[in-house]
């Protein structure tokens, strides 16, 4: 079984809404709902939790009979940080999922994920048990040495930039975020479950990425995403 854990657990402050971002509708529909339709359309995808902000959930329940989102099968309330959202989302599959059984994690204000992509991270994690979605980093990258200058840089063709979605067998994932919050591993400031992984010392695996797959943080991010649906509405035009 293939299950996605789509976290929408975040305020959103920075796009100085009423509501959270996840929630903003755009051409009528929340951005959390593109999301998971790209989810519920893909035919590798057999169930998926949502793990939302406290207040929400019956909010989320609703949208999913709206949109006609059959494979919903769990909504979980978030926790502090993304972090412990995760974690709350694959503690709540303990009694559903399997060893071997893939979780996809996915970010609920990501909603341009390709359907290749989410292919790709779901093959990859079937061929090395562990996939995260990346791509080239195309900039210079300088190390700051005295605040207002630099005299070293990384080669770029080292770097690696990763978002998600990102795929685990749930075994795996499910021990190490019991290790991590039994050892303090892996879990403060902006850590993720990639993040965590490499702390607890796991080697992780590259699967294909798009520029197109942007992370919805600010104002112009959101209009950035209506730009995209209103071309993609547009390319069907005579």
């Amino acid at each position: 079984m293939n299950v996605a854990i789509i976290i929408a657990g975040g305020a959103g402050h920075r796009t100085g809404q009423d509501i959270p971002k996840q929630f903003i509708s755009i051409y009528d529909k929340p951005v959390l709902f593109y999301t998971v339709e790209s989810f519920q359309n893909h035919p590798q995808i057999d169930a998926i939790e949502i793990v939302c902000i406290d207040g929400w959930c019956d909010m989320v329940w609703a949208y999913a009979k709206q949109f006609n989102i059959t494979k919903l099968k769990w909504v979980v309330t978030a926790g502090d940080s993304a972090q412990e959202s995760i974690r709350n989302g694959v503690f709540n599959l303990e009694s559903e999922c399997r060893e071997n059984d893939i979780v996809v994690v996915h970010d609920g204000i990501r909603p341009l994920v390709d359907e290749a992509v989410l292919t790709d991270v779901i093959v990859k994690c079937k061929q090395y048990g562990n996939a995260v979605t990346s791509l080239p980093y195309n900039e210079q990258i300088f190390l700051v040495d005295d605040e207002i200058s630099t005299v070293k840089y990384i080669p770029r063709e080292t770097l690696r930039r990763v978002s998600t979605p990102q795929a685990y067998t749930f075994g795996k994932l499910d021990r190490a975020y019991h290790e991590a919050y039994e050892k303090g591993i892996g879990i403060h400031g902006s850590s993720y479950a990639n993040t965590m992984m490499v702390e607890l010392g796991e080697r992780l695996y590259f699967a294909a990425g798009s520029d197109k797959n942007i992370k919805l943080t600010t104002k112009d991010d959101l209009e950035m995403f209506k730009a995209y649906i209103k071309a993609d509405r547009d390319s069907w035009l005579k």
